[in-house]
């Protein structure tokens, strides 16, 4: 088994939070705390998560799995709400959601492996 900070999805994980970082940077001081940070804390959570899916087998495995793509969603969700209200920039949303897409993909990818692998 890999060592999770090798795995594609982790660095991908990794470039997001950059990103979150500089998206909490860009917003206005009224939302920073209440928007800036969730999506912040959200990408740790992600990036936790898929460490402790890349420890674990099977079912455990699907469940944190399952709980990364609720991540995904919601940061996706934030966002927009941050794009929307120009709290972001366009180059900034756009790199967001085109890793938070191949997040998406690959959680699911590795997800479908997961319930396909026969019991240990």
């Amino acid at each position: 088994m890999a060592l999770h900070t090798e795995l594609p999805i982790h660095r991908t994980g990794v470039r997001l939070l950059d990103l979150a970082i500089k998206a909490q940077v860009q917003m206005p001081r009224t939302v920073k705390r209440a928007l800036g940070e969730k999506i912040t804390q959200h990408c740790v959570d992600m990036l936790d998560l898929m460490a402790l899916a890349n420890a674990t087998q099977r079912d455990t495995r699907a469940e944190y799995i399952e709980q990364l793509l609720a991540k995904e969603r919601a940061i996706t969700v934030l966002l927009r709400v941050s794009h929307d209200a120009r709290y972001i920039s366009p180059k900034l949303w756009a790199d967001s959601i085109e890793l938070l897409g191949s997040i998406g993909k690959q959680a699911g990818g590795w997800l479908k492996k997961t319930n396909r692998a026969p019991a240990a």
